[in-house]
């Protein structure tokens, strides 16, 4: 190996494999590190170390002042977090469930998301909504929601939907650094999945997709844990001759819409695989813009692959039927390649 081989590799930050949990754990401790204006709050986040165990050890590093048990009041502590950021300090907020977020909607929505607006410029709010979303296993209909719309409606929010360890890792460092509230949704399904993350300081930037598989017949949208079901179905796809580029949007609210829009034209098909339910949905109206801006690049209608319409039944059998499958992306893709 030649000398400036050596240095090049040298230079490069080690990455190790470690688990989603942990990648969000490496976050928050070292923002928390490098500035002390940033705490915790949320249910079980530091005796039991997190529900999902997403804090652990946290407590025993920073003490119970700033890793903070609140009790299952989500509408009081995401105010008391709101309160917190508008004085100066940068809270995280974690809620067990994105589902136990509709107790806290009208804080983030009425109070959190319109902070700057309503007092022209004079106020800020940094803080982060953090937490599970969208269907585990066998919950029943009220733990299996997909609320990304909810907020993605909403100006003055910024909402991330990553999937990866290291995406969720540099993206939750970006988000406590920023201005605005942030709306970070994680998943239940994939807090024990490992991927490679850096050792070294890094940052995802807020407001950029990210091509996870380049292709030329056909445009793959997604978001959060379906861009492991969408790289699936890419992967079938290619068996048969069918070349998919799978994007993934990362943030949902700015969307990058140069990147969506360039692929679907390089592409000229274009199919979005969303959890959410399509009535009202934010892949419905990601197919709606794309139509709009590009109509005369496609060479078949967008097609929107999402939950049915129904809510989540807990029986372990109906709620595959319920949920996206890589049966329906890939039939949907052979309709519009042929």
């Amino acid at each position: 190996m030649s000398n400036a081989m050596l240095n090049d590799t040298q230079s490069q930050p080690a990455v190790r494999e470690i688990q989603i949990r942990d990648a969000l754990q490496e976050a928050m401790t070292e923002e928390m590190l490098r500035d002390d204006r940033v705490f915790l709050i949320g249910e079980e986040v530091g005796g039991y170390n997190g529900a999902y165990k997403c804090s652990k050890g946290m407590l025993d590093q920073f003490g119970p002042k700033r890793v903070i048990d609140a009790p299952i009041a989500e509408n009081g502590f995401a105010a008391m977090g709101i309160g917190a950021a508008m004085a100066g300090l940068r809270p995280i907020v974690e809620f067990m469930t994105f589902n136990f977020s509709l107790c806290a909607i009208d804080q983030i929505i009425n109070t959190a998301a319109k902070a700057r607006l309503m007092s022209a410029g004079a106020i800020s709010c940094p803080i982060v909504f953090r937490g599970a979303g969208g269907a585990a296993f066998q919950l029943g209909a009220q733990h299996a929601n997909s609320f990304e719309q909810f907020y993605a409606y909403t100006p003055g929010l910024i909402v991330l939907a990553p999937a990866t360890p290291h995406d969720m890792k540099g993206l939750l460092k970006s988000a406590i650094r920023d201005e605005n509230p942030v709306v970070f949704f994680e998943s239940e399904l994939t807090y024990g999945l490992r991927g490679p993350v850096p050792e070294g300081e890094y940052l995802v930037p807020i407001g950029k997709a990210d091509i996870k598989r380049a292709g030329s017949d056909v445009t793959l949208i997604t978001w959060s844990k379906n861009l492991f079901l969408t790289l699936e179905v890419a992967e079938e796809l290619a068996q048969e001759g069918i070349s998919a580029e799978v994007i993934d949007l990362l943030t949902l609210r700015p969307l990058d819409r140069e990147a969506v829009l360039n692929s679907v034209a390089k592409t000229h098909r274009c199919v979005i695989v969303q959890e959410q339910h399509e009535v009202a949905s934010y892949g419905a109206w990601l197919a709606t813009m794309i139509t709009s801006s590009i109509f005369d690049e496609l060479d078949a209608p967008v097609q929107v692959i999402s939950s049915l319409e129904a809510p989540m039944p807990y029986s372990k059998a109906l709620e595959v039927v319920i949920l996206p499958s890589k049966a329906r992306v890939v039939q949907a893709v052979r309709d519009i390649c042929s």
